[in-house]
């Protein structure tokens, strides 16, 4: 039974870290030959890292990725595998590209037809789209190149290969993750393979790149859209297949629309042919179909921040981070993923409790960091603050004490994370959510001082949720008991608690989510049935907050409409 073996490396890729990107892909290519694959796929831009931004201006840049790519080409000439990579190319312009390469030779390059200009995506600021689809013919089989956006498009360039004989559709992908989005890309696979009755090669990225993270989850499906192998969430893997070239003959012939296709092609494609290998004992190498099952929700998003402070960490040259642990939820979660992502080792945690603090706030962060193995300084602000107040008295007097004085003590705290950094080098993770971000409920240059925001993209509500998800995955109340319980505070002033500021968490994060990922108006919402002086509160807090929310930290982006890349509203702004 005639068969294309077909090796998919998902691996974690560097922006910039072209000579890294491609000792990765050569020790990839060596990897997997006692497989005997015919293809070994690449994802978007592996050889430069994706997204590279405004690195493609810099024409030095574009010349070592070129000459990066032939020293690749001429390493695989003792190799038969078709290897597929992403580069960038240059012609009249530069383009998004994926060059085939076999037996040293740089066979052809298909330029990205589709460049999305949404959400993060900005690529028809720097790249040409390319102008024709291609199809390879491998031993008699054709076989369609696309990248990425090329294949989401019902009626793209993949349908022209299609129309001209591609019985597989080989699609090359840097798709970053928001929420269930790897489920999502999942089903429009399978509904593109079906419709096509073709099967579906698609290889993503993994890894963490600033605010993005890549999830990888690589698919194998084959022609009635059933998924044959899929890659693991958030990990490094190499997935090898093989596609049953006449299953999806048989297929074909009993579909009248693909027949009707067939007969019509629409003859847009170029064409390119390979060598095809012979390797009669490859039929003894037993492939394992891996089918990874869809994470848990909870356990999908605690992976992706896993993932990307590792990778926001160990990509920037930093050993060690450090986190202002208050005994509450918010940085409680941060510890628990930073642990998780660098080992206890590289963890510390800083205590800076003031006259206001509980209690059971500093036994319950003493505990979280028992737990968690963690190294703590208690630094209290106290003096400091007391300090600060007798300086600035001779300016406030006649005054009573507001929230001047409740965000003093937070920039104290922001100041000695930031003495702790300089002094060590260590890395400042923020701690402030999504919910709080939105409404303006932080302290600029202080609880905001840091380096990486992790929860920022992560709402208050769900926040409990990985938390909860979190302990349960531990078997054990790692995240102490308390901390569930008692009520959510900022405790600057005696018995603070943010629900004399906020709305309920549930109800603020219902409207937070109508107004900013679905775009609702204030009007839109009161009709819901929301209380309409609590969406005027919220939607004034979020509108003027917009000037703090640029000054903070990046942060992992988790949903569809994260602040900054996704989301760009000017600063002054009268339109409610």
């Amino acid at each position: 039974m005639k068969s294309i073996r077909f090796s998919l490396v998902q691996k974690n890729f560097v922006v910039g870290g072209i000579e890294e990107n491609k000792k990765k892909i050569l020790s990839s290519i060596d990897e997997v030959q006692n497989l005997k694959p015919d293809f070994i796929v690449f994802p978007e831009l592996s050889l430069v890292g994706y997204p590279p931004e405004d690195l493609l201006l810099k024409h030095t840049f574009i010349e070592d990725n070129i000459k990066a790519l032939k020293e690749i080409a001429e390493y695989t000439r003792k190799y038969e595998s078709v290897i597929v990579l992403g580069f960038v190319d240059r012609k009249d312009d530069i383009y998004n590209s994926a060059a085939v390469i076999q037996k040293g030779k740089i066979m052809g390059v298909y330029h990205k037809m589709l460049l999305p200009n949404y959400g993060v995506f900005d690529e028809k600021r720097y790249f040409s789209a390319g102008q024709k689809p291609l199809n390879l013919e491998y031993d008699g089989v054709k076989i369609g190149l696309s990248i990425c956006e090329d294949i989401w498009i019902p009626d793209g360039p993949v349908m022209d290969e299609i129309s001209d004989g591609a019985m597989i559709i080989l699609n090359i992908s840097s798709s970053p993750y928001h929420i269930q989005k790897g489920l999502n890309r999942e089903e429009m696979l399978k509904v593109r393979a079906s419709d096509s009755r073709a099967a579906v090669i698609y290889v993503n990225t993994v890894g963490g790149q600033d605010e993005l993270v890549f999830d990888g989850h690589s698919l194998v499906i084959d022609e009635m859209g059933k998924i044959k192998s899929k890659g693991p969430d958030f990990e490094e893997a190499i997935l090898t297949a093989d596609i049953v070239i006449p299953n999806i003959v048989s297929a074909n012939l009993h579909d009248p629309r693909r027949r009707e296709m067939i007969r019509n092609p629409s003859g847009n494609s170029a064409l390119i042919t390979l060598d095809a290998i012979k390797n009669p004992e490859r039929q003894e190498i037993e492939l394992k179909n891996e089918t990874h099952p869809p994470l848990q929700l909870e356990e999908e998003i605690f992976k992706a921040l896993t993932l990307g402070v590792k990778d926001y960490v160990r990509k920037n040259g930093f050993k060690k981070v450090l986190i202002g642990l208050s005994g509450g939820m918010d940085s409680s979660l941060v510890a628990a993923v930073a642990t998780e992502a660098l080992g206890s080792e590289n963890v510390v945690g800083v205590l800076m409790p003031s006259m206001y603090s509980s209690k059971s706030s500093i036994t319950d962060a003493e505990e979280l960091a028992k737990n968690l193995g963690i190294k703590t300084y208690t630094i209290p602000i106290k003096d400091v603050f007391d300090a600060y107040l007798k300086v600035l008295d001779p300016a406030f007097v006649g005054t009573n004490p507001d929230i001047t004085e409740e965000n003093l003590q937070a920039r104290i705290r922001g100041n000695y994370l930031m003495a702790l950094s300089n002094k060590f080098g260590w890395l400042v993770l923020t701690t402030g959510n999504k919910s709080e971000m939105s409404v303006g409920y932080a302290t600029l240059y202080g609880d905001m001082a840091g380096g990486f925001a992790v929860i920022k993209d992560l709402y208050k509500t769900m926040v409990y949720k990985v938390a909860s998800w979190y302990n349960s995955h531990k078997g054990k109340d790692v995240i102490p008991t308390n901390v569930f319980i008692k009520p959510p505070s900022a405790e600057l002033r005696p018995d603070q608690v943010d629900q004399d500021s906020l709305p309920p968490y549930e109800t603020l994060d219902a409207i937070l989510d109508l107004y900013i990922e679905r775009d609702l108006s204030l009007k839109e919402i009161i009709e819901m049935g929301f209380d309409e002086e609590t969406v005027r509160k919220t939607i004034k807090m979020v509108d003027r907050n917009e000037y703090k929310r640029r000054q903070a930290p990046p942060g992992v982006k988790l949903t569809t409409r994260a602040f900054g890349r996704d989301r760009r509203l000017p600063i002054t702004n009268h339109y409610r």
